[in-house]
């Protein structure tokens, strides 16, 4: 196996591994808060601007897979998609879907749980600028 290959099944493992202890914890109880106060709040999500400079940095292991022109994954076996200028708005439901299980692949999927709304965000602001 390469060392990038290496590196990326590892990195997959542990996240997966932290993932599965994360979601096994049992919820701390929380006090029961009115549903009055708690309706405005769910109401309108706020919105998340990406900085791309953070989103360059989030985005080196992206390039294992999606930065080699031709390169196909051995499974499932099928081409990897240029994500590079793809737009902000595409990145960003992609991603979060993947995040949710909306997408099923799995490495795709445990990158993206791995990923916080504003990391989403910048990912999509920097891919969807770079050239």
């Amino acid at each position: 196996m390469r060392p990038l290959t290496i590196a990326c099944c590892f990195a997959l493992t542990f996240t997966l591994a932290a993932a599965n202890a994360a979601a096994q914890e049992p919820a701390k109880a929380a006090p029961a808060a009115p549903a009055a106060a708690a309706a405005p709040a769910a109401a309108a999500p706020a919105s998340v601007s990406g900085n791309a400079q953070t989103g360059r940095q989030l985005t080196y292991t992206c390039q294992g897979c999606h930065g080699v022109i031709g390169y196909k994954n051995a499974y499932p076996n099928y081409h990897v998609p240029k994500i590079v200028g793809q737009s902000q708005e595409y990145l960003v439901n992609a991603l979060t879907e993947y995040k949710k299980g909306a997408r099923k692949h799995p490495t795709m999927q445990a990158q993206a749980q791995s990923f916080s709304d504003q990391d989403i965000a910048d990912i999509a602001a920097f891919l969807s600028s770079a050239k």
